[in-house]
């Protein structure tokens, strides 16, 4: 039986695109990626997709004249390659309420922080800020909300004393590179069961 196909959207560096890259490799993550996408042209993630031999697109969103508009481009590209799972691996924007109904039960996120606690893109330096003792890795399902939906996974980070933003969210990065195949694979492991 044929692996099944992800997609895996990235807007930076895509240091978790390259744990799942290494997961499937190594055996742990029974998949495919069918597709990069990245809403960012000078991204990173598209030279290591291009060195792992997947197929990497680019969709600029200065080229489209709504988020409905460049999420509608994005489905497409998705729906192509025939992908199963819609994976969000440090992919900055804010997906639409259209392509969350598109695809229901189909988009996963991952968020450095323990959901519900600090949503949004710094989550990190909030958690500093907030002087809290244990922050984390989430893997959840997307929704119409921002860092929010079912959580998938969770996995806890301690904060040590004196940690920087860039120390911590290195510790954090350590463990989402472990939890995102992990999580991936679960959910795979449950498509086609009713």
């Amino acid at each position: 039986m044929a692996a099944p196909i992800i997609a895996v959207c990235c807007s930076g560096q895509g240091t978790n695109f390259q744990a799942i890259v290494g997961a499937i490799r190594r055996g742990r993550l029974k998949a495919r990626i069918g597709v990069m996408v990245s809403d960012n042209p000078g991204a990173y993630a598209i030279y290591r997709a291009m060195k792992a031999g997947v197929p990497a697109v680019v969709i600029d969103p200065r080229r489209f004249s709504s988020r409905q508009a460049f999420d509608r481009a994005l489905s497409r590209v998705i729906e192509l390659k025939r992908a199963r799972l819609i994976v969000l691996a440090g992919f900055m924007r804010i997906l639409s309420p259209w392509f969350v109904r598109r695809h229901p039960g189909r988009i996963l996120n991952i968020h450095p922080a323990l959901l519900p606690a600090f949503p949004g893109t710094h989550a990190v330096r909030d958690a500093l800020r907030k002087k809290v003792k244990v922050t984390g890795v989430t893997v959840h399902f997307v929704d119409e909300q921002v860092d929010h939906g079912p959580i998938l996974l969770q996995r806890p980070v301690s904060i040590r004393p004196g940690d920087t933003e860039a120390a911590l969210l290195n510790r954090i990065h350590r463990v989402e590179h472990q939890i995102y195949p992990e999580a991936i694979q679960k959910v795979l492991n449950g498509f086609g069961r009713s």
